[in-house]
């Protein structure tokens, strides 16, 4: 069965969506083999596929090359395309045209953009288009020179109040779902509990709708020296990928994963 925007959105409240990125065709076929809800196409393939410091060099043209290889495996889970750095920042018309090639050429189901209430008119105009939107908050890859660095985000009180007030305007622009990176555990389970949307979380702890990890990450082969706190290998100890994807969604399904070691308080 095709996993559909409102497939997802009736699995809010349950603690079981699970979320794996894939940038090519047989990664793609094993992701929706092992009964993963939803492929990201995300922007970190600049680091994990094409060897960028950061997420900000891949293009519109780079990203689609990809988000085709997936959509050629015909998927079962929902497929988002990440909008790349200065895809959707411009102007609307210039978001419009780049979203519409995700879903048009891409055939993607969704596509995926960062930030709060800046994004608001950006997110209205895509769902006036028929395009669905994920939002993006916490710690934004895309805004790494101004923020300064890759860190837990929202832990003094102003900063959580914005991301709370920011989580609500991307409900309220139409978002249909929302990820949520890098944040305390308290703070994820507030926005979580606040918003009637699911929310989907990387290093923010068990208590979100989803959890989501980049396929390299779970796999044991990420580039970094060091992983962060919140990734997990489930390749260690399973005898094939096959294997350690299905381990992986067990353990979100469970509510075993992630556990307290990879959770930030």
């Amino acid at each position: 069965m095709k996993k559909t925007v409102p497939y997802i959105n009736n699995l809010k409240g349950n603690r079981v969506i699970s979320m794996m990125t894939a940038y090519d065709y047989p990664t793609a076929k094993a992701v929706s083999e092992a009964e993963i809800d939803i492929v990201l196409v995300g922007d970190s393939l600049a680091q994990v596929v094409l060897g960028h410091d950061d997420t900000l060099s891949v293009t519109v043209d780079e990203m689609l090359h990809h988000v085709k290889a997936v959509t050629n495996a015909n998927p079962s889970s929902l497929v988002v395309a990440d909008m790349p750095y200065l895809s959707y920042h411009i102007n609307i018309s210039d978001s419009l045209k780049n979203a519409g090639r995700f879903i048009q050429e891409g055939k993607a189901d969704a596509v995926k953009v960062e930030g709060g209430e800046k994004r608001k008119e950006v997110i209205k105009a895509l769902i006036d288009a028929e395009i669905p939107v994920m939002g993006h908050l916490g710690l934004t890859p895309q805004s790494i020179n101004r923020i300064g660095g890759y860190f837990v985000q929202g832990r003094d009180k102003k900063k959580r109040q914005k991301l709370l007030v920011e989580a609500q305007s991307l409900e309220n622009a139409g978002a249909e779902m929302l990820l949520l990176e890098c944040v305390p555990n308290d703070l994820s389970k507030e926005i979580t509990s606040l918003l009637k949307i699911p929310v989907i979380g990387i290093g923010a702890g068990p208590e979100t709708d989803g959890q989501i990890m980049v396929i390299h990450d779970l796999l044991g082969i990420s580039c970094l020296e060091k992983p962060p706190k919140f990734v997990k290998d489930f390749l260690k100890g399973s005898s094939s990928v096959e294997v350690a994807l299905k381990k992986y969604v067990k353990s979100v399904k469970t509510k075993k994963f992630p556990s307290r070691a990879h959770t930030f308080y």
